[in-house]
């Protein structure tokens, strides 16, 4: 059981979690872009790893604005939504529908992502933390921003795949 005895320490938990999710993902995006098919999609994984980057440095200058060491907390919501990412690439079958399963797992990931920095931005914004909330909103942007690039894309490779469903099974290709 963790002690958060005040909200500037619920803080610097959330941004503590933040900074590890953030970190898996470094390592999770590459395998991600690897797997996609869909050129866009494959992009879109690439410069979400750049992007990811940067994310990783704001939280890092956030912990220390609030004078703590930059270190993160296991996350375990991000090691679940990691975990149900490499089942995606490992989807035997044609490759819209990994590409789809792939778009399905990167969503969950940056739904969780929003949910945890509007909560630690509040976190900020409550406690008159201006600087760490500025921080924490322009990632929160970007995050949605990634969420509705994903969106987009998906509705290409949702297309692509319901070709695969209306093939005889003998016809789809795996892989």
């Amino acid at each position: 059981m963790s002690l958060l005895p005040t909200l500037r320490a619920l803080l610097i938990d959330e941004i503590r979690d933040l900074y590890f999710a953030e970190n898996k993902l470094l390592k999770a995006l590459p395998k991600m872009a690897k797997a996609a098919t869909n050129p866009k999609l494959k992009e879109g994984f690439r410069h979400h790893l750049a992007q990811t980057l940067t994310h990783v440095d704001r939280l890092a200058e956030a912990l220390t604005s609030l004078g703590c060491p930059v270190k993160g907390k296991t996350c375990h919501a991000m090691l679940g939504l990691i975990e149900e990412g490499a089942e995606a690439i490992d989807v035997e079958g044609p490759a819209a529908v990994r590409d789809a399963a792939l778009i399905g797992a990167a969503q969950r990931v940056e739904h969780y992502e929003m949910a945890g920095y509007g909560t630690a931005r509040a976190f900020a914004q409550a406690l008159k933390e201006s600087s760490v909330a500025r921080l924490l909103q322009a990632t929160l942007i970007e995050e949605g921003a990634t969420n509705q690039a994903l969106t987009k894309i998906s509705f290409v490779v949702n297309a692509d795949a319901l070709v695969v469903d209306e093939l005889p099974p003998a016809t789809r290709k795996s892989r």
